[in-house]
């Protein structure tokens, strides 16, 4: 055990938070130079994927679909720590900056990870097969939770335009934590087999067979790594913010585009694991990932945003454009279509993919 605990803190996913947070000590307040900031960059997507690296020993440790959850929190945490890190600076865009990373969070996972997941998965065994009830339910989430976000305070009239009021904007927080909730409980108690993976047999999969799960202190021991990993991510992101913001603008970018390379850099490795799993005949863990990671950037950012912004310089635009709107409505309808039969094909993945691809040109062109 002991052997295996060393194995574990001295591979670089262990070595790397460490560093990190080292790094963070030595440039905390202080203005750098464009070399240290490529340095600080490199640290700090390396910090996010040890980040999800340990949470999923944790996952594995745990099990389904109690991994996915975690993996999902500790995304979400990370992008909310950046969304508050950049809003702090008050800069002239900060406002809908909680917006533009949370809906391109719901584009990116939607679309893209389930996109991926569902062409990967039917590629691979010619037709992708997971749990309509469970993905049902996680998709219903998800639409009610960005309606009640992102789209009703477009047409209040409480408040300013695109935003809430403040009774509204209690409200929202308060339905989007408890709709959360209940969601988490009904994925790891009450309808556990809802989010289990599938074969395409229809045989539920209850337990990895591919690998045994870590040690507990191995588990405890990534936990502790996750939790500094973190900490660095939200310290080195606040060091290099100046820069994403400046190099958007000096690229003549909208400044939506400051919220996808956000929601890009925190969910790329999930991304990522989702494809894994879709590799092993795991699609309904893909989509648990995908799904669950768009629920928790909504029903734990906004609930943080609104908090912050008691604090927090300037308004809290939360509203999204006419474009935004219809490509939500495109994606909410694809996604019943695709989640109803519970069985998809290579075309399912390619249109959620073209709506993602749809949403990417129209934000660097609008």
């Amino acid at each position: 055990m002991i052997a295996e605990l060393r194995s574990t803190v001295l591979r670089w996913t262990g070595a790397l938070p460490v560093l990190s947070a080292i790094l963070l000590a030595l440039t905390w307040g202080r203005s750098l130079p464009a070399a240290l900031v490529a340095v600080v960059s490199c640290f700090l997507a390396g910090s996010v994927l040890a980040a999800v690296h340990h949470a999923e020993v944790i996952a594995h440790r745990v099990g389904e679909p109690f991994g996915s959850l975690v993996l999902a929190v500790a995304v979400t945490i990370i992008e909310v720590a950046l969304i508050v890190t950049l809003m702090a600076d008050g800069g002239d865009n900060s406002s809908a900056l909680a917006r533009d990373t949370v809906f391109a969070a719901v584009m990116i996972t939607c679309n893209g990870i389930v996109g991926l997941s569902l062409l990967v998965g039917a590629l691979k065994r010619r037709v992708a097969v997971f749990n309509a009830e469970g993905t049902g339910a996680a998709l219903a989430t998800v639409t009610t939770l960005a309606g009640l976000s992102l789209v009703l305070p477009r047409f209040t009239t409480s408040g300013s335009e695109a935003q809430f009021s403040p009774p509204q904007l209690i409200f929202a927080a308060l339905a989007a934590l408890v709709l959360y909730g209940m969601f988490v409980t009904t994925q790891t108690v009450r309808h556990r087999d809802y989010f289990l993976p599938v074969t395409t047999s229809g045989r539920v999969v209850d337990a990895e067979d591919h690998a045994d799960p870590p040690s507990s202190r191995v588990a405890l021991t990534s936990l502790v790594l996750l939790a500094l990993a973190l900490i660095a991510v939200v310290g080195l992101a606040k060091a290099v913010s100046p820069t994403i913001e400046s190099g958007v603008a000096a690229a003549g970018l909208p400044s939506s585009v400051v919220g996808i390379v956000i929601a890009l850099l925190v969910l790329l490795p999930e991304t990522i694991a989702a494809v894994r799993a879709a590799r092993r005949d795991r699609v309904q863990t893909s989509l648990n990932l995908g799904l669950g990671s768009a629920m928790a950037s909504i029903g734990l950012t906004i609930p943080a945003v609104a908090a912050a912004s008691v604090w927090l310089p300037g308004p809290l635009e939360l509203g999204l454009g006419a474009t935004h709107m219809v490509l939500l409505a495109l994606t909410v309808v694809v996604g019943t279509l695709t989640v109803v039969p519970g069985r998809a094909t290579p075309l399912q993945g390619g249109i959620h993919l073209a709506l993602l691809a749809a949403y990417i040109v129209l934000a660097v062109s609008p």
